[in-house]
């Protein structure tokens, strides 16, 4: 949490209420579980609180790519080499980190994807989804000549 203090800003954390459970079961938003907002107390004072450092995790990540090849001889000097990648070929969905600010009313939910977490690519920049961790199913072919 960060506060204006009219020459800069203070960040700090805020207390961890006891006995409060830190995720909550949901089947309506992404992931299925969500930070309650009710674990956490924003204390008036400036000081840092009782919740420790990377004590809260996002979703795990889990992506299985498989690739297929097969050599073709054409002639004694010339060969051809064929190539299948699938990358995310269970097309498994790894969500990007909750919002982390208590004042957004999209506290503790996860609002992208981890395969945007680096640029959606084109005129904004950053890398292309396909090419990150996390991005949906994709295929690649390719056709390789040695000679």
């Amino acid at each position: 949490t960060s506060r204006d203090l009219g020459f800069g800003s203070f960040n700090s954390r805020p207390d961890l209420v006891p006995g409060m459970p830190i995720h909550l079961d949901d089947a309506s938003v992404p992931g299925g579980r969500i930070i309650n907002r009710f674990a956490f107390d924003l204390h008036t004072t400036f000081r840092q609180g009782t919740l420790g450092r990377n004590s809260l995790r996002g979703f795990p990540v889990s992506q299985a790519d498989f690739a297929l090849r097969r050599h073709f001889e054409l002639t004694e000097a010339l060969n051809l080499q064929f190539r299948a990648e699938f990358f995310n070929i269970l097309n498994h969905p790894n969500f990007g980190d909750p919002v982390g600010d208590l004042g957004s009313g999209l506290f503790g939910r996860s609002t992208s994807m981890l395969g945007r977490s680096l640029g959606g690519g084109g005129i904004n920049g950053g890398l292309n989804p396909i090419f990150q961790v996390g991005s949906p199913r994709s295929i690649q072919l390719s056709f390789k000549l040695h000679f």
